[in-house]
């Protein structure tokens, strides 16, 4: 009699090589920071092909656990500081949203409306913009970033010279914005492209917090739009609402 072969799922090997590798993670057998042996010999170790081994991979990639840097593998992550956005009727100024306790720094660069931008700051096509590009780390790690965009006559001459902190800009913005009549913010959850899980260092499987900001002056002008992006392992969003009480004289 033939001696019957059972196959185990693929699905079965992977929750199984997964769970291995997270119990090796969590009770320190490798270690925060350290590089994971190579795909090749890990299909090797657990006997699987390659396929299979990187679907485990991406799923503890997915829980926060691994990063994979191209061109040098997969490695432990360390744990990410975790950060909360602040919205709702006293919502911080997009420059300042991710700095505290993280390092910020921003860069601003002068471009023309796309279509995109064109439609959320209610310009003409191709209008003079600065882009403020805000990039959080932790350490050396990027934690997450934020792209604001202003009309370019409300942003002081000299802001576009070299790398400056958050605080700064929003200074130096609020000295030529007009006062803010309303703020609407839109969150989504939703994975990354592969350039921006390139520049957070993150799995392309990892859900991500993202965050469009739209400010309008006294006179409905759109003065600032803010697109920000934030890895779902690593932070929220709270918004809170104060309820308004309306005190009526008896007459």
């Amino acid at each position: 009699m033939d001696e019957e072969v059972v196959t185990r799922p693929v699905a079965s090997l992977r929750d199984s090589i997964a769970d291995d590798l997270r119990h090796q993670i969590t009770t320190g057998a490798f270690k925060a920071g350290e590089r994971l042996p190579s795909e090749a010999q890990l299909a090797v170790r657990y006997t699987v092909s390659t396929p299979t081994l990187r679907t485990a991979l991406a799923r503890l990639q997915g829980e926060g656990l691994v990063e994979k840097i191209h061109g040098l593998g997969n490695f432990v992550r360390h744990h990410r500081h975790p950060i909360t956005y602040l919205g709702g009727a006293d919502t911080v100024t997009a420059c300042t949203a991710l700095s505290d306790p993280l390092r910020v720094t921003a860069r601003a660069t002068n471009l023309w409306s796309d279509d995109h931008l064109t439609a959320l700051l209610n310009v003409p096509p191709r209008s003079p913009l600065t882009e403020i590009l805000l990039v959080a780390h932790e350490g050396k790690v990027p934690h997450s970033l934020a792209r604001v965009y202003v009309p370019s006559d409300l942003v002081p001459p000299n802001l576009t010279r070299g790398v400056t902190s958050p605080k700064r800009v929003a200074v130096s913005l609020a000295k030529l914005r007009p006062p803010l009549a309303e703020v609407q913010e839109k969150v989504s959850a939703r994975l990354p492209t592969q350039e921006e899980a390139t520049a957070l260092r993150i799995s392309t499987s990892l859900a991500v917090l993202s965050l469009t900001r739209v400010a309008t002056d006294t006179t409905g002008r759109v003065v600032e739009v803010a697109l920000l992006l934030l890895p779902g392992d690593r932070a929220n969003a709270l918004f809170t609402t104060r309820a308004m009480t309306e005190e009526r004289s008896e007459k």
